[in-house]
């Protein structure tokens, strides 16, 4: 695949958030204070999504904010590396790039392990600058991906909502990926009531099963659906368990195939892009069709699965061409 070709393409998909460094331990299956060493890999679940989608061949942007440092530069690099447009990107000299210590189970599980030294709102991410949106990119775009990690900074919340606002006057769709860290909040009282401020912008959810009881008390995505009324899909994951989905109506579950897990860092994220790449390929009128809104959930459980196969949340990505291989294997 030719991923310079795509980089050139119009973003099809905006994805706003925080890319970061997650630095996983490599002594598995022992507390922080037993790692004798992390190893730093790129993440942020805004940024993972944004590079899944150009590997499937989906062109996508990506705007967040980093330092002035070796870090931040290495992400962008990064990021035009796969394809992915960095137009959007930020810069503060005040503020370091974001970096997320990260333990992981013998079964491949990981667990958020903190900042290290720094306070959660003492990274650049934090600091998104409403003012400085490029709007052409909303001009372009299909779709707007957001997760909740920013509405925990006063700054960059003021930015989500004006990316909220070019993206209903330019008639993008709003997915929300809930993504709910609250270690990247400084107060966890404000989480619920602004990610509540969210659901009247929102075209399609995507929520990990303990956020679905968390918020709405119940894993069914069909349930959640109803209860809100106003949107087009939601979509219930749980690791590598049952799916449950509500599209256009349609209501189902699918249960991914089965993998030997290696890392499940980033494995929802890539979920999400093999769902919105679907979307894409198909438009949402399809999925008024039974079958197609079961084969665009099958696939995004395709992609998930094989990104927990290997290491890193975007290293591990797969190709179009892998899925498929996959999936045909699969059958």
């Amino acid at each position: 695949m030719n991923n310079k070709a795509i980089a050139h393409e119009p973003a099809r998909v905006i994805c706003l958030g925080e890319i970061l460094f997650d630095c996983l331990a490599d002594d598995i299956g022992k507390s922080v204070a037993e790692v004798s060493n992390w190893t730093p890999y790129p993440g942020g679940a805004p940024a993972n999504t944004a590079c899944a989608l150009v590997k499937l061949g989906t062109p996508s942007a990506f705007i967040g904010c980093v330092g002035k440092d070796k870090a931040g530069s290495e992400l962008v690099e990064l990021l035009q590396l796969i394809g992915v447009s960095t137009s959007g990107i930020q810069y503060n000299d005040r503020f370091p790039t974001r970096q997320v210590y990260v333990t992981r189970t013998v079964d491949g599980d990981r667990s958020f392990a903190g900042f290290g030294d720094k306070k959660p709102n003492e990274f650049a991410d934090a600091y998104l600058d409403a003012k400085y949106l490029p709007p052409e990119l909303f001009f372009e775009a299909e779709f707007l991906v957001i997760g909740t990690l920013e509405l925990a900074y006063p700054q960059t919340r003021a930015a989500v909502f004006r990316a909220l606002e070019l993206a209903e006057e330019y008639h993008l769709k709003i997915i929300l990926d809930v993504n709910w860290r609250p270690m990247f909040w400084l107060d966890e009282q404000e989480a619920l009531p602004l990610i509540k401020q969210l659901w009247q912008y929102v075209d399609f959810l995507k929520l990990a099963a303990e956020e679905a009881e968390w918020l709405f008390d119940t894993r069914d995505a069909g349930a959640i659906a109803h209860r809100l009324n106003s949107v087009e899909g939601v979509l219930v994951s749980d690791g590598g368990a049952r799916v449950s989905y509500c599209l256009s109506e349609n209501e189902g579950t699918v249960n991914p195939i089965k993998l030997s897990a290696i890392d499940t860092t980033g494995a929802g994220d890539a979920f999400l892009a093999g769902f919105i790449h679907r979307l894409c390929h198909y438009g949402n009128q399809q999925l008024q069709d039974p079958k197609i809104a079961q084969n665009i959930v099958e696939y995004a459980c395709a992609v998930g699965g094989l990104t927990t196969t290997n290491s890193g949340a975007i290293a591990a990505q797969p190709t179009a061409e892998e899925v498929e291989a996959f999936l045909d294997r699969s059958l």
